[in-house]
């Protein structure tokens, strides 16, 4: 099965901070799912765009998008 990367983006001088933030909520909310989480953290991209992300499987990809509202997902390589 694919797995997808949903993907919330942040920018500015406090994306960091928020991506950090981010991640905390997303970490609480898959602690009440069933659903499969595989990963759950952020990644700089540079100084101000920084990412939070989770990766479910594409079966669940529905679910997390409209309950969550990631701003993108990508696909993960196997």
């Amino acid at each position: 099965m694919r797995k997808l990367k949903l993907i919330w983006d942040f920018r500015g001088p406090e994306a960091l901070k928020t991506a950090e933030h981010h991640v905390i909520h997303l970490k609480e909310y898959s602690e009440r799912q069933s659903n499969n989480v595989y990963a759950i953290d952020h990644e700089v991209i540079n100084e101000v765009h920084v990412i939070a992300f989770m990766v479910i499987d594409e079966e669940d990809k529905i679910y997390f998008r409209d309950s969550l509202k990631p701003h993108r997902g990508e696909w993960m390589d196997s």
